[in-house]
């Protein structure tokens, strides 16, 4: 890889996939939604990493065009090899439940939009028999529960289209990455307890970075949650839906 797109690049796991991609030379075009963050890194890692090219573009999940918005990309990087998007919210599940407008945002910020990029670099790298995009979804998404409905709604649409979008693009050469996280400490989840289970955002990166060079099609980060994932799965449901998740 020596050209990659990070979009959602003011989330800490992006940051830390950014550095880490940095340092191994790889050119990058940034977009998130603040510029303020975006100048800030992108000056930091020009000065760290002189000899790659770091270059910025706003995108806002709530409002965009997409063929437009990879026209816009494609001025910054004429060649692509992959694109990471890491944009998202945690969604507070008391205002989802009764804040409709609210509920529809997160629905468009976690999945829909994610949905729509996909389909862009889909037809970007399907015409070039080459190219990667990795996502970052969630843990969440592999059972619903009562705590986390509709972030964990909107990460299993999203593992469910992954799944579809790399059976269709296999035939093109093109490698999809569904990115699976458990819980990271973060700015996001800065109020919850943290315990043995949580990773830094520099750990998520760096299997992120892997997953990338070995064409992983689905991983669980840290790797322990592949596992508690299966034995949360194999709950049966007249059990699962008493417990208190």
């Amino acid at each position: 890889m020596k050209n990659v797109v990070i979009i959602g690049a003011g989330s800490s796991i992006a940051e830390a996939t950014a550095e880490i991609l940095a340092q191994q030379g790889v050119n990058l075009l940034l977009c998130a939604r603040q510029q303020t963050a975006l100048d800030i890194l992108q000056q930091d890692l020009r000065l760290r990493y002189p000899k790659i090219v770091v270059n910025t573009l706003l995108f806002d999940a709530l409002n965009f065009d997409a063929e437009i918005f990879m026209s816009q990309v494609l001025t910054r990087m004429p060649e692509i090899d992959a694109v990471l998007v890491a944009h998202g919210i945690l969604t507070h599940e008391a205002e989802a439940q009764k804040n409709l407008v609210y509920r529809h945002q997160s629905l468009q910020i976690n999945a829909l939009s994610v949905i729509d990029l996909c389909e862009a670099f889909a037809a970007y790298f399907s015409k070039r028999y080459h190219g990667a995009i990795a996502v970052i979804s969630s843990v969440a998404g592999d059972r619903g529960r009562k705590k986390n409905c509709f972030y964990g709604t909107s990460k299993g649409l999203l593992n469910v289209y992954l799944s579809a979008l790399r059976n269709r693009l296999t035939q093109w050469g093109v490698h999809v990455l569904t990115i699976k996280p458990g819980f990271v400490d973060t700015p996001m989840t800065k109020d919850f307890a943290k315990g043995l289970l949580w990773a830094s955002p520099e750990q998520i990166g760096r299997g992120i970075v892997r997953a990338l060079q070995k064409q992983r099609d689905v991983v669980y980060l840290p790797w322990f949650w592949r596992y508690i994932m299966v034995v949360i799965k194999l709950i049966p449901e007249r059990v699962f839906k008493k417990l208190n998740l």
